[in-house]
């Protein structure tokens, strides 16, 4: 198993690398880059967000172009010494293939650089925001899951019974509203919208944070995190819910469970000690990407709605304000993150079926 280890962590390396090489190569050929978006601004134009939006300041940075000897020109004629010296700021006075590699060998030692338009280095914002992210993330997959497998169990040992269509009612109107219309609704009923007011509202701890004994930071986290969560696992549980279902529906009427009981096996030790490690391997194959999904897509509206500033809002805010650093050193961790959650859902697969042997398929 060691070597089968060694080289799923060798292969990420040429893995990181081509998907950095093709994003950057994307990114080199989208319109109303850093330079563009600082030339718009000192020219008096809005390149944020809601302008975008709007359409109109769009249209007139795109209206800048490159003239014959490759140079950025405003559409007003600014001086080209300070237009040379805002591309070196940006470090495009280089190449685009120096560019690259000088960034892959950075990243190597986890040097993302500074952001183009936060006062802050690259990994001091991701560290800062990775808390957020992580208790969403992290919390949200592990409930779902601890919902989701025993109800998927039990949902197909009572298959067709009044449990198993009354559970599936509520479980498909749970999937069909949307997590930031729930968000929304719990706000306005239990933060202080137009009835109670329980729940706070903005941010992953209070203000007096620090002031609070242990375990009264451990509630007020716990506090903060419930309406978020529970925006995420409604809309979350459902899929995997009748996954499981169906997983182990699938397994209960195959040959070898119909010889276990015929040995005189009783249900229980039949469904886990036969039946549990065959259905759960296709449950288990979505684990990295349920928890990836969660971590740093999914979360983006409820950040947002419920003030809080993670990584999926910082990276959206990135990606529209043409942040470069900041958007490649999220990618980073990123797909680094996804790759070695991916190897740890492997080798989960090992320890609910020991006979699962990876090496052997060499």
């Amino acid at each position: 198993m060691s070597s089968y280890i060694l080289r799923r962590l060798a292969l990420m390396i040429p893995t990181l690398l081509g998907i950095m090489l093709v994003n950057f190569a994307i990114i080199q050929a989208a319109p109303g880059g850093p330079v563009e978006q600082m030339i718009a601004k000192l020219e008096g134009f809005e390149v944020n967000a809601i302008s975008r939006i709007g359409g109109s300041s769009n249209a007139e940075v795109q209206q800048m172009s490159l003239d014959e000897s490759g140079e950025y020109r405003g559409r007003r004629g600014l001086d080209p010494e300070l237009i040379k010296d805002i591309e070196k700021l940006y470090g495009f006075d280089q190449p685009a293939h120096e560019r690259f590699l000088k960034m892959i060998k950075n990243y190597l030692s986890f040097d993302f650089g500074d952001s183009f338009f936060r006062d802050a280095k690259v990994i001091d914002l991701i560290k800062e925001k990775l808390p957020v992210s992580i208790s969403l993330g992290l919390w949200s997959t592990l409930i779902i899951y601890l919902i989701s497998i025993p109800l998927g169990i039990r949902k197909a040992i009572k298959h067709g019974s009044r449990f198993d269509i009354w559970s599936s009612a509520i479980i498909t109107t749970g999937y069909a509203i949307p997590s930031f219309l729930l968000a929304i609704l719990l706000i306005v009923l239990f933060a202080g919208g137009s009835y109670w007011n329980f729940f706070p509202l903005r941010g992953l701890v209070s203000d007096n944070f620090e002031e609070l004994s242990f375990f009264g930071q451990i509630w007020d986290y716990i506090w903060h995190m419930i309406l978020p969560v529970i925006c995420m696992v409604i809309s979350g549980f459902a899929t995997l819910t009748m996954l499981t279902k169906n997983s182990f529906l699938d397994e209960i009427h195959k040959q070898y469970v119909q010889t276990a009981r015929a040995k005189g096996l009783d249900d229980r030790r039949v469904l886990y000690g036969h039946i549990f490690r065959n259905a759960m391997l296709l449950v288990i194959s979505g684990f990295p990407a349920a928890l990836i999904g969660i971590l740093f897509t999914s979360s983006l509206l409820i950040e947002i709605i419920f003030s809080l500033d993670g990584l999926g809002l910082l990276g959206y805010e990135a990606a529209i304000n043409r942040d470069y650093p900041v958007v490649f050193g999220s990618l980073y961790i990123f797909t680094l993150l996804g790759m070695l959650i991916k190897l740890v859902g492997d080798l989960t697969y090992v320890a609910v079926d020991p006979r699962i042997d990876f090496e052997a398929r060499d």
